[in-house]
């Protein structure tokens, strides 16, 4: 069953969908992943039962994954009647997969092979919850080593500086995102589609902005056929048109005079990140039952869900499968390759064999011909 949805029906749709998974009944949905009702309706797809929230008690024994991100192009509702208003902006979603923490590899692009749940959110709010759990993995890693191993920093000789010292421990230890950096570039300023304001003019680098120009926007769109996520320069606030052909590298470098940060490095990486909220070292905290991570929680509730081989929950949620299924074409490595970016090895294939085909019929031909050509030539004689 294919749906297309419209502004008139939204709301019937909604209200459709919501009596059915109250009711209890089954179904999958195929949707336009063209229209914003049916981004919408997979970014909080999720299963109520008796109007309660999924149950996600599970959570704790199993990591996140990120699998790769897609774009896909939608109706602006919010442009005006100004001509230079971005009438088709760019939808950015994420895929996740749910891993079995025992057996979750980071080497291994998806992850895991069984047992799991893939998951489809929001670039942003992924990407919001992502980086905030990230920090707080960090920090606690710093904290441990800190104590563990820059121990010696702490000193009564004045000779010792307790900050170089612990610059150097860390440094050493490819530990850098342990030492503190108040102007240090902080990406979660930009996940947001947020303005640009280009440094001083006493810089030497500051070029003005052009008449008319309402300025640059910085955000995150999907990079390397869906297997990275990286910061442009964008000249509209929904981050769609590029501000240079480079994703905005350039013209961000002749505005600043340096790089824009994770213009060519991801954003995400491919840890395993566990979803257990860790324990503090007292016996109160020891035997209690463990608790999910609010970023594996909000990320769970709130995405669209293929539940089909996660054991691990009664009630397998699969609104979202189909439409995975849709809009995806996986490499071996688990990587997300959409439209014409990615390779297609079996019509390559076609193609070699046609044109090996095509040189080997023409050489042929060529040799009837020469040999016919000869034949003429003693009939004349």
């Amino acid at each position: 069953m294919h749906i297309t949805f419209n502004s008139n029906s939204k709301m019937k749709f909604a209200l459709a969908i919501l009596s059915s998974a109250i009711a209890g009944a089954a179904a999958t949905l195929t949707v336009d992943p063209s229209t914003k009702a049916a981004s919408n309706l997979l970014s909080k797809a999720r299963r109520l039962d008796g109007g309660d929230a999924a149950d996600d008690s599970f959570l704790t024994s199993y990591s996140v994954k990120f699998q790769g991100c897609h774009h896909i192009s939608q109706w602006n509702d919010e442009a005006g009647d100004d001509a230079d208003e971005v009438r088709i902006e760019t939808k950015r979603l994420v895929r996740f997969r749910l891993c079995d923490s025992s057996v979750c590899s980071a080497s291994l692009g998806v992850g895991c092979k069984s047992g799991y749940g893939d998951y489809l959110v929001d670039m942003n709010e992924f990407m919001t919850y992502f980086l905030e759990n990230k920090q707080e993995v960090q920090q606690q890693s710093c904290e441990a080593y800190e104590e563990a191993n820059c121990a010696y920093c702490e000193t009564d000789d004045d000779a010792v500086d307790a900050e170089e010292c612990k610059y150097e421990c860390f440094t050493n230890a490819g530990m850098s995102y342990c030492i503190d950096d108040e102007d240090a570039f902080d990406p979660q300023d930009y996940l947001d589609c947020a303005q640009y304001e280009p440094p001083a003019e006493d810089n030497g680098y500051y070029r003005k902005l052009e008449d008319g120009n309402d300025g640059y926007f910085i955000g995150p769109f999907c990079a390397d056929q869906g297997g990275e996520i990286l910061l442009g320069l964008f000249t509209d606030d929904t981050c769609t048109e590029f501000a240079d052909e480079y994703g905005g590298k350039a013209t961000y470098e002749s505005l600043s005079g340096e790089s824009l940060p994770y213009s060519s490095k991801s954003l995400v990486d491919t840890e395993c990140y566990s979803c257990q909220e860790p324990k503090e070292n007292d016996d109160d905290q020891y035997y209690e039952a463990p608790e999910a991570k609010e970023f594996c929680a909000t990320l769970y509730e709130e995405s669209g869900k293929c539940e089909t081989y996660l054991d691990a929950v009664a009630y397998p949620n699969e609104n979202a499968c189909n439409y995975m299924e849709g809009i995806k074409m996986t490499t071996t490595n688990g990587i997300i390759l959409t439209g014409a970016g990615g390779k297609n090895k079996v019509a390559s294939a076609f193609i070699g064999i046609f044109a090996v085909s095509f040189i080997l019929l023409g050489s042929y031909v060529y040799y009837l011909k020469t040999k016919l050509d000869r034949v003429r030539i003693n009939l004349s004689d």
